[in-house]
């Protein structure tokens, strides 16, 4: 960067220097140089609602519409955490574009259309909410997990309503169970209630963005009012059968916490749809894929392959077949909604479905060979 390009993002920084508490930094100012150049003014979108959006810029927060910004494409949309460029003045107040992300996350549609739906943007901390009141999911965690790793954030599991188990030792085997499903992330239990362990996670998520995940029912917004210091979040009664309650968030909102850093909070997800996280997979199964790289064959599908390392791992209990069994499931959902977009994914799927069953035929035949 020239000097005289640091110079321009230095006083744009400090110009807009109320947006701090926000996110804004001299790498923004720097993204947003140009459309300052037009007039526009810098702002985050707190909040998305039927095409238009509430911005918080260094002037306090303005109502825009978002109809400029590609809203035929889903994943192109305004959507809460991003910064944008909007018309300092006009009636109504436009959009004009949004800087480029540095994180998204991004979940498939329940629609059958292949389509993403984008959740949050420029997120750094990827809070996955789950709540003890209920048996835990470990296949949903490891799910929410592929997409946090994928989305570029760092994910951080928290277990909420802790006080409902109040036998320590209990507490300790079911941390250590999700642990066990989610290596190299943070698993903190925590009680908003009687707060525990709410000094932890406020430390953790300070100076940054974190969006708060997980179904309904796991908590949220009581883990969010206890974050943000005060009830702006509704919160409802959960049922005591199986841990499940009615959505009481219903947009996404971006909240500045008193400790330092903003908070997104969601909706409850029900569907939790994988969208191209590949990558995100293989983080939240890192020691199948390390095992993957002993395998003897570099192409092993881990399912009967002479010389799996997997498979040998799965003999000798170091790997739990129930982590296998999600790998599988999740790559393979994977895969089908990549093949819906890309027709070389198709091509390399009807290859190795032709592939699988050459071997198949041909281990029947050996098989009647032998019989005969």
């Amino acid at each position: 960067m020239s000097s005289t390009s640091s110079t321009s993002s230095t006083s744009l920084f400090t110009a807009h220097s109320a947006l701090a508490p926000h996110g804004w930094d001299e790498d923004w100012a720097d993204a947003f140089a140009p459309y300052a150049a037009e007039g526009l003014l810098p702002g985050r979108v707190i909040r998305v609602d039927r095409g238009q959006c509430d911005v918080v810029t260094a002037d306090g927060v303005l109502r825009a519409d978002t109809a400029f910004v590609t809203p035929h494409d889903p994943l192109r949309v305004v959507c809460t955490g991003d910064w944008v460029a909007v018309e300092p003045d006009g009636n109504p107040r436009y959009v004009r574009t949004c800087l480029p992300r540095r994180t998204a996350f991004v979940r498939s549609t329940s629609s059958k259309r292949s389509e993403g739906q984008i959740l949050a943007a420029n997120v750094d901390h990827a809070i996955v909410a789950v709540s003890l009141a209920a048996e835990l999911d470990l296949a949903r965690i490891e799910r929410f997990l592929a997409l946090a790793w994928e989305s570029g954030a760092q994910p951080l599991v928290v277990l909420t309503k802790a006080d409902l188990v109040p036998d320590p030792v209990t507490l300790g085997h079911l941390v250590q169970d999700v642990e066990t499903t989610a290596p190299g992330v943070p698993v903190l239990a925590v009680s908003a209630e009687q707060g525990e362990g709410l000094d932890v996670l406020a430390a953790v998520v300070a100076g940054g963005t974190a969006v708060l995940l997980g179904q309904s029912g796991a908590g949220k917004s009581t883990l969010a009012n206890a974050l943000l210091g005060e009830d702006v979040m509704d919160v409802q009664a959960i049922r005591d059968v199986d841990g499940k309650g009615r959505h009481t968030t219903t947009t996404r909102n971006l909240l500045v916490m008193p400790g330092g850093g903003v908070l997104i909070d969601t909706p409850g997800l029900r569907g939790v749809g994988l969208w191209d996280a590949s990558s995100g997979v293989g983080q939240v199964f890192a020691e199948i894929e390390e095992l993957g790289r002993d395998c003897r064959f570099h192409d092993c599908a881990h399912e009967s392959e002479p010389g799996c390392a997997v498979l040998a791992a799965i003999d000798t209990g170091e790997l739990p077949e129930r982590r296998l069994e999600s790998y599988r499931k999740l790559m393979r959902e994977n895969q089908r909604i990549v093949a819906k977009t890309d027709a070389r994914v198709r091509a390399e799927i009807r290859k190795e479905w032709k592939r699988r069953g050459a071997i198949g035929k041909a281990a029947m035949e050996a098989k009647r060979g032998r019989v005969r």
